[in-house]
């Protein structure tokens, strides 16, 4: 297979920051001295927290000032903001219950926050992060930052939360070259585009979320060849056990009314995340809390073994989606060359240990696993500023694309795990005569009528020629471009009229939701399969139907009354099947019917075909035949 390189960036004089902009934590990276390097100011580590406070005296404080400020007044900040990137109400109710402040649906259904007078959407709160990246990036350089970058999003962003994503960088001054996928960039950061060819798994436990991803790489190109994941799994259910933990040994001294306090929930979540981290190094730690208000301090040993036992569900929910992976891409863990851990809370021994013996090999865990998505965004940015050229990332689409067609049955375009970039046409015909418009349907899943699917977008294409039924000629093309986003554009090829759609849906999916549909499209396979083909045989029936009434009267006096007779009948019951309103049938009652009808038809067919005989031999000679 042939790669063909584009090179669209014209200025590469400037570098490219790489940013890691993470459910818990965001920084940024730059490619310096030929190797990617975190960039920290002198007196910062780099890491800015993802959180914005709203102080009472208007004031908004991001970053790590907003996390010490959280501590005290947790119902003035906003945390893991990117789990509301591009998303409505509907689709986020878990997370809401984590968000101090009152919400609401915005334009197109998504989300926003009301704080103090002011509404703010997901992408201007992570603008504001963005911004204070761009800023420690600056002091660490000792002057003005690029303005360009790479930004990493998790491998199941659809396209709208990517999309969001860009909108971000732009309100924060950034030009967004690449959207890369942060498995992507971790493979990147630890140099294995160097392999000649291999199978690398990419396991991410970050703060919030949990991403597997298996990527081929052959000569340098990174293909995607399978991705899973839930974005409500990560370091953040890890503390929430040991809160749990906490709060029984609480409950016998205080009211359960002050059990549920904000501030002492999010005391609570400090100390859990500093006995986790404890833990990580040391055979046991104390979970230490002290609650003034109640004169209670909590002073409570655990150990490895205890708090492994507590988290031990969440590791295996983690493996079972690296074996539906492995499953995807037709592989099993022998098939595994590499495996990379990403995300702070793999330095969890359980995990590492459960990676291990999962794949049967050593994960690779050299680079700081909470700063190897930056790194890696870092290469990939200097690869577009006229870096090293033998790269080159292949991600996949999750799930299937395609258009509803007559009936309500799905035509998939380009299906799930499709390497992307990439493009794919069909064609599509006229279904009544003079038909001047046809509207499109773009719809996402893999059932196979598109009541069952997620729809992305409509559009119409208008200034067809008047013409009969089935000879309008209609070339659809998706092409999906390096950053997920879906273009879909249909094209009349007589007269070349055209009309196109970049799809931007009101809310994303999660990868909860992508996991659900691909259970629902296994599930349902055989009465997906069974309502497919009864969808098409009522077009086809619809299409006889048509054809039959506009020669039926043309041809009367020449058909004998039997075949009349049974002409009148068959149409009679394809009419009752195809009425408006009428009861889908099953699919053994649809071809019954289907197959009468042709079967009465035959004498028709008979006689047109004829008199088409006749009128091209009317005046010839037989030495002219």
């Amino acid at each position: 297979m042939a790669y063909i390189e584009l090179d669209v960036i014209q200025d590469r004089t400037e570098p490219v920051l790489g940013i890691d902009l993470g459910t818990t934590n965001s920084m940024a990276a730059l490619f310096v001295g030929g190797k990617p390097v975190v960039l920290r100011p002198s007196d910062h580590g780099g890491v800015v927290p993802s959180a914005v406070f709203f102080a009472d005296d208007g004031s908004t404080l991001v970053g790590g000032k907003a996390r010490d400020r959280a501590a005290a007044e947790p119902d003035r900040a906003l945390f893991s903001v990117k789990r509301f990137m591009g998303r409505g109400l509907d689709d986020v109710q878990q997370d809401l219950e984590n968000v101090p402040f009152r919400t609401s649906a915005g334009p197109n259904g998504v989300i926003q926050f009301h704080v103090r007078e002011e509404t703010y959407t997901p992408e201007q709160i992570s603008a504001m992060i963005l911004g204070e990246v761009q800023r420690l990036a600056c002091q660490a350089l000792g002057g003005e930052a690029p303005k360009r970058a790479v930004i990493t999003v998790p491998a199941y962003f659809d396209d709208t939360q990517r999309q969001a994503t860009r909108t971000a960088a732009r309100l924060a001054g950034l030009e967004t070259l690449r959207i890369i996928n942060e498995p992507t960039a971790a493979s990147l950061a630890y140099g294995l585009d160097q392999r000649k060819e291999g199978t690398v798994v990419v396991y991410d436990l970050g703060g919030g979320t949990f991403d597997v991803s298996i990527l081929a790489i052959e000569d340098g190109v990174f293909r995607v060849l399978s991705t899973a994941g839930d974005t409500h799994l990560g370091g953040d259910d890890f503390d929430r056990v040991l809160v749990q933990l906490a709060k029984q040994e609480l409950a016998p001294k205080i009211s359960a009314e002050d059990l549920t306090d904000p501030a002492l929930t999010q005391s609570l979540r400090l100390a859990a995340e500093r006995c986790k981290q404890e833990l990580s190094r040391s055979p046991s730690a104390e979970l230490h809390v002290s609650i003034a208000d109640h004169g209670v301090t909590l002073r409570r040993r655990v150990t490895r073994d205890e708090y492994e036992a507590l988290i031990g569900d969440l590791i295996q929910r983690t493996l079972a989606l690296c074996t539906s992976a492995l499953a995807d891409a037709k592989l099993t863990p022998a098939d595994v060359d590499e495996v990379v851990l990403v995300g702070g809370s793999t330095r969890t021994p359980a995990v590492r240990a459960a990676v291990e013996a999962a794949f049967g090999r050593v994960p690779h865990t050299e680079l700081n696993p909470d700063e190897v998505v930056a790194l890696g965004a870092a290469v990939q940015g200097h690869v577009l500023a006229g870096g090293t050229r033998d790269v080159l990332l292949l991600d996949v689409t999750p799930l299937s694309l395609g258009l509803e067609t007559m009936g309500g049955a799905v035509e998939k375009i380009i299906h799930r795990n499709s390497p992307v970039p990439c493009s794919a046409k069909a064609g599509f015909t006229t279904y009544a005569d003079n038909q001047t418009g046809m509207t499109f349907n773009i719809v996402q899943g893999e059932r196979e009528l598109a009541e069952d699917c997620r729809s992305l977008g409509r559009f119409e294409l208008k200034g067809i020629p008047p013409m009969p039924a089935g000879m309008g000629r209609i070339a659809v093309r998706f092409a999906i471009d390096a950053d997920g986003i879906l273009q879909v554009t249909a094209k009349e090829e007589t007269k070349g009229a055209t009309a196109s759609i970049e799809i931007h849906p009101m809310n994303g999916l999660d990868d909860d939701q992508v996991e659900a549909m691909l259970k629902a499209s296994l599930d349902n396979a055989k009465e997906d399969f069974e309502a497919r083909r009864v969808a098409d045989l009522l077009i086809e029936l619809g299409t006889m139907l048509a054809a039959v009434d506009k020669n039926m009267t043309a041809v009367n006096e020449r058909l004998d009354p039997e075949s009349r007779l049974e002409i009148e009948e068959a149409a009679a019951d394809a009419r009752a099947l195809t009425a408006k309103g009428a009861a889908r049938p099953g699919v053994e009652h649809a071809q019954k019917i289907r197959d009468r009808f042709e079967q009465a038809t035959l004498p028709l067919a008979a006689v047109l075909m004829d008199n088409v005989a006749r009128t091209a031999l009317s005046g010839k000679a037989l030495s002219d035949v």
